[in-house]
Protein backbone atom coordinates (compact mmCIF):
# COMPACT_ATOMS: atom_id res chain seq x y z
CA UNK A 1 0.00 0.00 0.00
CA UNK A 2 1.33 3.24 -1.09
CA UNK A 3 1.00 5.94 1.71
CA UNK A 4 1.82 9.60 0.95
CA UNK A 5 3.86 10.97 3.33
CA UNK A 6 3.21 14.47 3.33
CA UNK A 7 -1.14 13.78 3.95
CA UNK A 8 0.03 11.07 6.90
CA UNK A 9 2.68 14.00 8.39
CA UNK A 10 -0.39 16.50 8.29
CA UNK A 11 -2.14 14.30 9.93
CA UNK A 12 0.23 13.35 12.97
CA UNK A 13 1.22 17.00 13.21
CA UNK A 14 -2.53 18.04 13.85
CA UNK A 15 -3.28 14.62 15.96
CA UNK A 16 -5.93 13.77 14.04
CA UNK A 17 -7.94 10.89 15.31
CA UNK A 18 -9.73 9.87 11.87
CA UNK A 19 -6.66 8.44 10.57
CA UNK A 20 -5.88 6.26 13.59
CA UNK A 21 -5.58 2.68 12.84
CA UNK A 22 -5.56 3.98 8.81
CA UNK A 23 -1.66 4.26 9.45
CA UNK A 24 1.32 3.89 11.86
CA UNK A 25 4.15 6.50 12.93
CA UNK A 26 7.54 4.92 13.48
CA UNK A 27 10.30 7.34 14.31
CA UNK A 28 13.79 5.84 13.95
CA UNK A 29 15.36 7.53 16.41
CA UNK A 30 12.92 6.24 19.41
CA UNK A 31 12.48 2.76 17.90
CA UNK A 32 8.76 3.33 18.15
CA UNK A 33 5.62 3.22 16.40
CA UNK A 34 2.60 5.42 17.44
CA UNK A 35 -1.05 6.19 15.91
CA UNK A 36 -1.73 9.56 14.42
CA UNK A 37 -3.36 11.06 17.31
CA UNK A 38 -0.28 10.30 19.96
CA UNK A 39 0.30 13.31 22.47
CA UNK A 40 3.94 13.35 22.08
CA UNK A 41 5.76 15.73 20.45
CA UNK A 42 5.85 16.04 16.90
CA UNK A 43 9.04 14.00 15.31
CA UNK A 44 11.06 15.58 13.20
CA UNK A 45 10.57 14.91 9.11
CA UNK A 46 13.70 13.10 9.00
CA UNK A 47 13.06 10.32 11.63
CA UNK A 48 9.90 9.73 10.56
CA UNK A 49 8.21 6.35 8.56
CA UNK A 50 4.87 5.10 7.89
CA UNK A 51 3.54 2.04 7.89
CA UNK A 52 0.00 0.55 6.57
CA UNK A 53 -0.39 -2.09 9.78
CA UNK A 54 0.78 -2.81 13.13
CA UNK A 55 2.48 -5.42 12.05
CA UNK A 56 4.24 -4.25 9.37
CA UNK A 57 5.95 -1.46 12.05
CA UNK A 58 7.16 -4.21 14.23
CA UNK A 59 8.43 -6.16 11.29
CA UNK A 60 10.88 -3.55 10.52
CA UNK A 61 11.87 -3.62 14.05
CA UNK A 62 9.63 -1.11 16.13
CA UNK A 63 7.84 -1.44 19.26
CA UNK A 64 4.61 -0.26 20.22
CA UNK A 65 4.26 3.60 21.70
CA UNK A 66 3.06 2.68 25.42
CA UNK A 67 1.91 6.73 25.82
CA UNK A 68 -0.89 5.94 23.14
CA UNK A 69 -1.26 2.40 22.99
CA UNK A 70 -1.64 2.09 19.12
CA UNK A 71 -1.78 -1.47 18.53
CA UNK A 72 -5.93 -0.71 20.18
CA UNK A 73 -6.62 2.00 17.61
CA UNK A 74 -9.66 1.64 15.70
CA UNK A 75 -9.64 -0.96 12.34
CA UNK A 76 -9.06 0.85 9.49
CA UNK A 77 -12.52 1.45 7.39
CA UNK A 78 -10.85 0.43 4.37
CA UNK A 79 -10.73 -2.73 5.53
CA UNK A 80 -14.33 -3.50 7.11
CA UNK A 81 -15.39 -1.72 3.55
CA UNK A 82 -13.47 -3.77 0.45
CA UNK A 83 -15.25 -6.95 -0.20
CA UNK A 84 -11.43 -7.81 -2.34
CA UNK A 85 -9.68 -11.15 -1.42
CA UNK A 86 -7.19 -9.21 0.86
CA UNK A 87 -10.56 -7.04 2.67
CA UNK A 88 -11.89 -10.47 3.37
CA UNK A 89 -8.63 -11.95 4.81
CA UNK A 90 -7.90 -9.06 7.50
CA UNK A 91 -11.67 -9.49 8.73
CA UNK A 92 -10.82 -13.07 8.88
CA UNK A 93 -7.42 -12.81 10.46
CA UNK A 94 -9.34 -10.30 13.47
CA UNK A 95 -12.04 -13.17 13.79
CA UNK A 96 -9.47 -15.54 14.91
CA UNK A 97 -9.07 -17.60 11.79
CA UNK A 98 -4.93 -17.88 11.33
CA UNK A 99 -5.21 -19.08 15.29
CA UNK A 100 -7.18 -22.07 15.17
CA UNK A 101 -7.06 -23.01 11.61
CA UNK A 102 -3.15 -22.01 10.48
CA UNK A 103 -2.64 -19.41 7.42
CA UNK A 104 -3.34 -22.66 5.42
CA UNK A 105 -6.57 -22.59 6.76
CA UNK A 106 -6.85 -18.77 6.20
CA UNK A 107 -5.67 -19.74 2.56
CA UNK A 108 -8.72 -22.35 1.79
CA UNK A 109 -11.22 -20.05 2.53
CA UNK A 110 -10.34 -17.40 0.39
CA UNK A 111 -9.43 -20.15 -2.49
CA UNK A 112 -5.58 -18.95 -2.76
CA UNK A 113 -2.43 -21.03 -2.00
CA UNK A 114 -0.71 -19.69 0.82
CA UNK A 115 2.37 -18.17 -0.92
CA UNK A 116 0.27 -16.07 -3.35
CA UNK A 117 -1.98 -14.93 -0.17
CA UNK A 118 1.10 -14.14 1.68
CA UNK A 119 2.28 -12.01 -1.59
CA UNK A 120 -0.92 -10.33 -1.51
CA UNK A 121 -1.09 -9.67 1.83
CA UNK A 122 2.57 -8.59 2.38
CA UNK A 123 2.22 -6.02 -0.48
CA UNK A 124 -0.86 -4.27 0.67
CA UNK A 125 0.19 -4.25 4.47
CA UNK A 126 3.92 -4.71 4.73
CA UNK A 127 3.48 -7.92 6.24
CA UNK A 128 2.10 -11.49 5.63
CA UNK A 129 -0.82 -13.29 7.39
CA UNK A 130 1.70 -14.81 10.08
CA UNK A 131 2.70 -11.26 11.18
CA UNK A 132 -1.00 -9.70 10.64
CA UNK A 133 -1.90 -12.47 13.42
CA UNK A 134 1.27 -12.33 15.59
CA UNK A 135 0.12 -8.65 16.24
CA UNK A 136 -3.22 -9.44 17.03
CA UNK A 137 -2.03 -12.12 19.61
CA UNK A 138 0.31 -9.26 21.30
CA UNK A 139 -2.61 -6.66 21.45
CA UNK A 140 -4.66 -9.83 22.96
CA UNK A 141 -2.25 -11.05 25.62
CA UNK A 142 -2.07 -7.50 26.79
CA UNK A 143 -5.86 -7.01 27.71
CA UNK A 144 -5.54 -10.35 29.59
CA UNK A 145 -2.19 -9.82 31.57
CA UNK A 146 -3.79 -6.26 32.36
CA UNK A 147 -7.48 -6.78 32.89
CA UNK A 148 -7.75 -10.13 34.56
CA UNK A 149 -5.85 -12.06 37.01
CA UNK A 150 -4.98 -15.13 34.64
CA UNK A 151 -1.73 -16.72 35.36
CA UNK A 152 0.93 -15.55 32.98
CA UNK A 153 1.09 -19.35 31.40
CA UNK A 154 -2.49 -19.55 30.46
CA UNK A 155 -2.56 -16.17 29.13
CA UNK A 156 -0.10 -17.10 26.77
CA UNK A 157 -1.80 -20.17 25.33
CA UNK A 158 -5.11 -17.87 25.44
CA UNK A 159 -3.79 -15.66 23.39
CA UNK A 160 -3.44 -18.09 20.31
CA UNK A 161 1.11 -18.41 21.30
CA UNK A 162 2.77 -22.05 20.73
CA UNK A 163 5.18 -21.44 24.04
CA UNK A 164 5.37 -19.56 27.15
CA UNK A 165 8.49 -18.66 25.41
CA UNK A 166 7.09 -17.42 21.97
CA UNK A 167 4.72 -15.64 24.14
CA UNK A 168 7.20 -13.86 26.21
CA UNK A 169 9.71 -12.82 23.38
CA UNK A 170 7.16 -11.37 21.20
CA UNK A 171 5.72 -9.50 24.25
CA UNK A 172 9.43 -8.01 24.59
CA UNK A 173 9.44 -7.10 21.19
CA UNK A 174 6.03 -5.50 20.85
CA UNK A 175 6.02 -3.97 23.94
CA UNK A 176 9.74 -3.91 25.43
CA UNK A 177 8.53 -5.47 28.89
CA UNK A 178 7.81 -8.81 29.74
CA UNK A 179 4.25 -9.94 30.78
CA UNK A 180 5.30 -9.79 34.41
CA UNK A 181 6.34 -6.30 33.90
CA UNK A 182 3.32 -4.76 32.23
CA UNK A 183 1.00 -6.45 34.82
CA UNK A 184 3.06 -4.45 37.58
CA UNK A 185 2.64 -1.58 35.67
CA UNK A 186 -0.88 -1.41 35.41
CA UNK A 187 -2.11 -4.25 38.04
CA UNK A 188 -5.76 -6.40 37.34
CA UNK A 189 -8.46 -5.02 39.03
CA UNK A 190 -8.92 -8.55 40.11
CA UNK A 191 -12.87 -8.94 39.26
CA UNK A 192 -15.19 -11.38 38.77
CA UNK A 193 -13.40 -14.66 37.30
CA UNK A 194 -14.11 -15.21 33.31
CA UNK A 195 -15.38 -11.24 33.42
CA UNK A 196 -12.97 -8.91 31.21
CA UNK A 197 -13.83 -5.58 30.99
CA UNK A 198 -12.33 -3.28 27.91
CA UNK A 199 -12.45 -0.18 25.55
CA UNK A 200 -13.21 -0.19 22.36
CA UNK A 201 -12.11 2.81 19.93
CA UNK A 202 -13.84 4.55 17.53
CA UNK A 203 -13.75 7.60 14.85
CA UNK A 204 -16.02 10.13 15.98
CA UNK A 205 -18.85 10.70 16.27
CA UNK A 206 -20.99 7.72 17.24
CA UNK A 207 -24.48 8.36 16.85
CA UNK A 208 -24.83 5.47 19.76
CA UNK A 209 -29.10 6.83 20.16
CA UNK A 210 -30.03 5.21 16.77
CA UNK A 211 -27.84 2.00 17.33
CA UNK A 212 -29.98 1.24 20.43
CA UNK A 213 -33.24 2.19 19.29
CA UNK A 214 -32.84 0.23 16.20
CA UNK A 215 -31.65 -2.75 18.25
CA UNK A 216 -33.99 -2.46 21.01
CA UNK A 217 -36.93 -2.97 18.33
CA UNK A 218 -35.70 -6.31 17.24
CA UNK A 219 -34.62 -8.03 20.58
CA UNK A 220 -34.89 -11.67 21.61
CA UNK A 221 -36.01 -13.00 24.80
CA UNK A 222 -32.79 -14.94 25.60
CA UNK A 223 -30.49 -13.54 23.10
CA UNK A 224 -30.53 -9.83 23.78
CA UNK A 225 -32.07 -7.23 25.44
CA UNK A 226 -31.03 -3.43 25.83
CA UNK A 227 -31.63 -1.64 29.51
CA UNK A 228 -31.18 2.14 29.15
CA UNK A 229 -28.16 3.03 27.41
CA UNK A 230 -26.38 -0.87 27.43
CA UNK A 231 -27.20 -3.37 24.81
CA UNK A 232 -26.56 -6.90 26.33
CA UNK A 233 -26.07 -10.20 24.43
CA UNK A 234 -25.34 -13.76 24.37
CA UNK A 235 -22.45 -15.04 21.95
CA UNK A 236 -22.10 -18.42 20.42
CA UNK A 237 -18.17 -18.19 20.11
CA UNK A 238 -15.40 -20.79 18.34
CA UNK A 239 -14.28 -22.03 21.66
CA UNK A 240 -17.50 -21.93 23.80
CA UNK A 241 -20.21 -19.17 24.92
CA UNK A 242 -20.38 -16.05 26.12
CA UNK A 243 -21.96 -12.91 26.68
CA UNK A 244 -21.53 -9.38 26.63
CA UNK A 245 -23.07 -5.81 27.81
CA UNK A 246 -21.90 -2.19 25.76
CA UNK A 247 -22.21 0.81 26.43
CA UNK A 248 -21.15 3.94 24.33
CA UNK A 249 -18.82 6.23 26.07
CA UNK A 250 -17.31 9.67 24.47
CA UNK A 251 -14.40 8.33 23.05
CA UNK A 252 -14.77 4.65 23.71
CA UNK A 253 -17.43 1.73 23.68
CA UNK A 254 -17.40 0.32 27.39
CA UNK A 255 -17.52 -3.92 26.73
CA UNK A 256 -17.77 -6.01 29.70
CA UNK A 257 -16.86 -9.34 28.23
CA UNK A 258 -18.16 -12.73 30.36
CA UNK A 259 -16.17 -15.93 28.34
CA UNK A 260 -16.33 -19.52 28.89
CA UNK A 261 -13.01 -19.96 27.39
CA UNK A 262 -10.47 -16.71 27.38
CA UNK A 263 -9.21 -18.19 23.99
CA UNK A 264 -12.16 -16.22 22.33
CA UNK A 265 -11.34 -12.62 23.49
CA UNK A 266 -10.15 -11.95 19.88
CA UNK A 267 -13.19 -13.18 18.17
CA UNK A 268 -15.58 -12.06 20.73
CA UNK A 269 -13.97 -8.25 20.39
CA UNK A 270 -13.90 -8.48 16.46
CA UNK A 271 -17.31 -9.37 16.23
CA UNK A 272 -18.70 -6.80 18.62
CA UNK A 273 -16.84 -3.91 16.51
CA UNK A 274 -18.45 -5.47 13.71
CA UNK A 275 -21.77 -5.13 15.55
CA UNK A 276 -21.64 -1.49 16.54
CA UNK A 277 -19.91 -0.79 13.08
CA UNK A 278 -16.76 0.53 15.40
CA UNK A 279 -14.32 0.48 12.34
CA UNK A 280 -16.26 3.12 10.18
CA UNK A 281 -15.56 6.30 9.35
CA UNK A 282 -18.31 8.52 9.53
CA UNK A 283 -17.04 11.66 8.04
CA UNK A 284 -16.39 9.83 4.89
CA UNK A 285 -19.50 8.58 4.87
CA UNK A 286 -21.59 11.30 6.40
CA UNK A 287 -19.21 13.58 3.54
CA UNK A 288 -20.72 12.00 0.70
CA UNK A 289 -24.69 11.84 1.85
CA UNK A 290 -24.70 15.13 2.73
CA UNK A 291 -24.18 16.23 -0.56
CA UNK A 292 -27.31 15.24 -1.39
CA UNK A 293 -29.95 18.33 -0.33
CA UNK A 294 -32.61 15.61 0.36
CA UNK A 295 -30.12 14.22 3.33
CA UNK A 296 -27.86 17.16 4.32
CA UNK A 297 -30.46 17.49 7.39
CA UNK A 298 -31.06 14.94 8.70
CA UNK A 299 -26.96 14.12 8.52
CA UNK A 300 -26.00 17.63 9.95
CA UNK A 301 -29.02 16.57 12.80
CA UNK A 302 -27.60 12.82 13.66
CA UNK A 303 -23.86 12.74 12.80
CA UNK A 304 -21.95 9.54 12.96
CA UNK A 305 -25.04 6.96 12.67
CA UNK A 306 -24.05 3.55 12.08
CA UNK A 307 -25.36 0.72 10.29
CA UNK A 308 -26.30 -2.06 13.12
CA UNK A 309 -24.78 -5.23 11.93
CA UNK A 310 -24.66 -8.79 13.38
CA UNK A 311 -22.48 -10.93 15.50
CA UNK A 312 -23.70 -14.24 13.93
CA UNK A 313 -24.32 -14.47 9.91
CA UNK A 314 -26.94 -17.28 9.94
CA UNK A 315 -28.90 -15.77 13.15
CA UNK A 316 -29.13 -12.42 10.90
CA UNK A 317 -30.16 -14.38 7.93
CA UNK A 318 -33.09 -16.27 9.94
CA UNK A 319 -34.11 -13.09 11.11
CA UNK A 320 -33.93 -11.34 7.61
CA UNK A 321 -36.58 -14.46 6.13
CA UNK A 322 -38.68 -14.64 9.32
CA UNK A 323 -39.32 -10.73 8.30
CA UNK A 324 -40.07 -11.28 4.91
CA UNK A 325 -43.33 -8.94 4.58
CA UNK A 326 -44.54 -8.34 7.95
CA UNK A 327 -44.09 -6.09 10.55
CA UNK A 328 -40.84 -5.41 12.47
CA UNK A 329 -43.36 -6.98 15.42
CA UNK A 330 -44.74 -9.44 13.29
CA UNK A 331 -41.54 -10.82 12.89
CA UNK A 332 -40.51 -10.50 16.77
CA UNK A 333 -43.36 -12.55 17.99
CA UNK A 334 -42.71 -15.28 15.03
CA UNK A 335 -38.81 -16.02 16.03
CA UNK A 336 -39.70 -16.09 19.94
CA UNK A 337 -41.77 -18.90 18.69
CA UNK A 338 -39.00 -20.58 16.65
CA UNK A 339 -36.80 -19.59 19.95
CA UNK A 340 -39.61 -21.59 22.07
CA UNK A 341 -39.83 -24.72 19.31
CA UNK A 342 -36.01 -24.80 20.08
CA UNK A 343 -36.14 -24.87 23.63
CA UNK A 344 -38.97 -27.58 23.40
CA UNK A 345 -37.52 -29.79 21.37
CA UNK A 346 -33.98 -29.80 23.27
CA UNK A 347 -36.48 -29.78 26.85
CA UNK A 348 -34.60 -26.80 28.16
CA UNK A 349 -36.02 -23.63 29.22
CA UNK A 350 -33.66 -21.34 27.21
CA UNK A 351 -31.68 -21.63 23.90
CA UNK A 352 -28.42 -21.90 25.71
CA UNK A 353 -28.30 -25.64 25.44
CA UNK A 354 -28.39 -25.77 21.24
CA UNK A 355 -25.49 -23.27 21.37
CA UNK A 356 -21.35 -24.47 21.39
CA UNK A 357 -20.38 -27.52 23.65
CA UNK A 358 -18.25 -25.80 26.66
CA UNK A 359 -14.72 -26.12 25.38
CA UNK A 360 -13.00 -28.85 27.65
CA UNK A 361 -9.89 -26.70 28.12
CA UNK A 362 -11.54 -23.48 29.39
CA UNK A 363 -9.57 -21.68 31.71
CA UNK A 364 -11.91 -19.68 32.83
CA UNK A 365 -15.24 -20.12 35.27
CA UNK A 366 -18.79 -19.78 34.29
CA UNK A 367 -20.80 -17.03 34.80
CA UNK A 368 -21.78 -15.40 38.17
CA UNK A 369 -23.65 -12.56 37.03
CA UNK A 370 -27.60 -13.92 37.07
CA UNK A 371 -28.25 -11.26 34.57
CA UNK A 372 -25.85 -12.44 32.30
CA UNK A 373 -25.81 -15.98 32.73
CA UNK A 374 -29.63 -16.37 31.20
CA UNK A 375 -28.29 -14.68 27.41
CA UNK A 376 -26.95 -17.28 25.08
CA UNK A 377 -26.23 -16.77 21.17
CA UNK A 378 -28.71 -17.61 18.64
CA UNK A 379 -29.33 -21.44 18.32
CA UNK A 380 -26.82 -22.56 15.46
CA UNK A 381 -27.99 -23.88 11.59
CA UNK A 382 -27.56 -27.44 12.49
CA UNK A 383 -29.99 -27.55 15.59
CA UNK A 384 -32.55 -25.06 13.08
CA UNK A 385 -32.18 -27.84 10.55
CA UNK A 386 -32.88 -30.89 13.27
CA UNK A 387 -35.92 -29.48 14.57
CA UNK A 388 -39.32 -31.16 14.15
CA UNK A 389 -41.85 -29.29 11.70
CA UNK A 390 -44.22 -28.34 14.63
CA UNK A 391 -41.50 -26.46 16.19
CA UNK A 392 -41.25 -23.87 13.60
CA UNK A 393 -44.73 -22.20 14.19
CA UNK A 394 -45.28 -20.85 10.68
CA UNK A 395 -46.22 -21.03 7.49
CA UNK A 396 -45.10 -24.38 5.25
CA UNK A 397 -43.28 -21.94 2.64
CA UNK A 398 -41.45 -20.07 5.62
CA UNK A 399 -40.84 -23.31 7.14
CA UNK A 400 -39.10 -25.07 4.36
CA UNK A 401 -37.64 -21.80 3.25
CA UNK A 402 -35.64 -21.46 6.86
CA UNK A 403 -34.84 -25.59 7.12
CA UNK A 404 -32.88 -25.40 3.42
CA UNK A 405 -31.59 -21.88 4.89
CA UNK A 406 -29.98 -24.02 7.61
CA UNK A 407 -28.75 -26.79 5.73
CA UNK A 408 -26.93 -24.91 3.63
CA UNK A 409 -24.77 -22.87 6.19
CA UNK A 410 -24.41 -25.82 7.88
CA UNK A 411 -22.71 -27.86 5.13
CA UNK A 412 -21.00 -24.98 4.22
CA UNK A 413 -22.62 -24.12 1.10
CA UNK A 414 -23.36 -20.72 2.05
CA UNK A 415 -20.75 -18.37 3.82
CA UNK A 416 -22.26 -16.04 5.82
CA UNK A 417 -18.93 -15.19 7.67
CA UNK A 418 -17.53 -11.85 7.84
CA UNK A 419 -14.74 -13.21 5.18
CA UNK A 420 -17.02 -14.30 3.36
CA UNK A 421 -17.48 -13.54 -0.69
CA UNK A 422 -19.76 -11.11 -1.23
CA UNK A 423 -21.61 -11.21 -4.29
CA UNK A 424 -21.26 -15.11 -3.96
CA UNK A 425 -23.52 -15.44 -0.63
CA UNK A 426 -26.24 -13.22 -1.96
CA UNK A 427 -25.99 -15.58 -5.16
CA UNK A 428 -25.95 -18.41 -3.15
CA UNK A 429 -28.67 -17.00 -0.99
CA UNK A 430 -31.04 -16.66 -3.93
CA UNK A 431 -31.07 -19.77 -5.13
CA UNK A 432 -32.78 -21.02 -1.69
CA UNK A 433 -36.23 -21.08 -2.37
CA UNK A 434 -37.98 -18.23 -0.77
CA UNK A 435 -34.93 -15.94 -0.50
CA UNK A 436 -35.30 -13.12 -2.98
CA UNK A 437 -32.96 -9.83 -3.65
CA UNK A 438 -34.98 -8.11 -0.64
CA UNK A 439 -33.89 -10.25 2.51
CA UNK A 440 -30.31 -11.38 0.21
CA UNK A 441 -29.47 -7.53 0.07
CA UNK A 442 -30.58 -7.66 3.72
CA UNK A 443 -28.34 -10.33 4.94
CA UNK A 444 -25.14 -8.89 2.86
CA UNK A 445 -25.76 -5.60 4.51
CA UNK A 446 -26.45 -6.76 8.22
CA UNK A 447 -24.39 -9.80 8.60
CA UNK A 448 -21.67 -10.09 6.28
CA UNK A 449 -20.97 -6.15 6.25
CA UNK A 450 -21.34 -4.81 3.14
CA UNK A 451 -21.52 -0.95 3.16
CA UNK A 452 -23.32 -0.49 -0.63
CA UNK A 453 -26.48 -2.18 -0.13
CA UNK A 454 -29.67 -0.43 -1.38
CA UNK A 455 -33.37 -2.00 -1.24
CA UNK A 456 -35.38 0.13 -2.95
CA UNK A 457 -38.71 -2.36 -2.50
CA UNK A 458 -38.67 -1.92 1.06
CA UNK A 459 -41.73 -0.25 2.76
CA UNK A 460 -39.95 1.74 4.99
CA UNK A 461 -37.05 3.21 2.78
CA UNK A 462 -39.85 4.13 0.82
CA UNK A 463 -41.61 6.32 3.35
CA UNK A 464 -38.62 7.47 4.94
CA UNK A 465 -37.69 8.51 0.91
CA UNK A 466 -41.17 10.48 0.51
CA UNK A 467 -40.63 12.09 4.01
CA UNK A 468 -37.64 13.47 3.06
CA UNK A 469 -39.08 14.75 -0.50
CA UNK A 470 -37.30 11.84 -2.34
CA UNK A 471 -38.99 10.01 -5.38
CA UNK A 472 -40.55 6.67 -3.43
CA UNK A 473 -41.32 4.43 -6.78
CA UNK A 474 -39.11 1.40 -6.14
CA UNK A 475 -37.22 2.42 -9.85
CA UNK A 476 -36.88 5.99 -9.18
CA UNK A 477 -35.42 5.64 -5.56
CA UNK A 478 -33.21 3.09 -6.86
CA UNK A 479 -31.94 5.68 -9.62
CA UNK A 480 -31.54 8.24 -7.44
CA UNK A 481 -29.51 6.31 -4.56
CA UNK A 482 -26.79 5.50 -7.29
CA UNK A 483 -26.08 8.98 -5.81
CA UNK A 484 -25.21 7.41 -2.51
CA UNK A 485 -22.45 5.36 -3.57
CA UNK A 486 -20.65 3.38 -2.32
CA UNK A 487 -22.28 4.52 1.29
CA UNK A 488 -25.78 3.03 0.03
CA UNK A 489 -26.66 1.11 3.59
CA UNK A 490 -25.83 4.23 5.29
CA UNK A 491 -28.30 5.67 3.25
CA UNK A 492 -30.48 3.30 3.63
CA UNK A 493 -30.49 3.48 7.65
CA UNK A 494 -31.38 7.24 7.47
CA UNK A 495 -34.54 6.41 4.99
CA UNK A 496 -35.77 4.09 7.84
CA UNK A 497 -34.81 6.45 10.69
CA UNK A 498 -37.05 9.02 8.52
CA UNK A 499 -40.05 7.22 7.81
Amino acid sequence: MELDFERCYRAVDSRDQRFDGCFYTAVRTTGIYCRPSCPAVTPKRENVTFHPSAAAAQRAGYRACRRCRPDAAPGSPEWDARADTVGRAMRLIGDGVVDREGVNGLATRLGYTERHLNRMLTAELGAGPLALARAQRAQTARILVETTDLAITDIAFASGFGSVRQFNDTMLEVYARSPGKLRETRPAAGGEPGVINLRLAYRAPLHAASLLEFLAARTLPGVDEVDGDTYRRGLSLPHGTGSVALRAGERWVHATLRLEDVRDLAPAVARCRRLFDLDADPEAVDGELGRDPALEGVVRKEPGVRVARAVDGFEMAVRAVVGQQVSVAGAQAALRRLLRGVSDANDVGDVAAVGPSPSPESSAASHTDPAAAVLAGFPSAQAIADLDDQAFGMPNARRATIRALAAAVASGTVDLNPGADRAEAVARLQEIPGIGPWTAGYVAMRAIGDPDVFLETDLAARRGAAALGLPDTPRALAEHAGNWRPWRSYALVRLWRSA
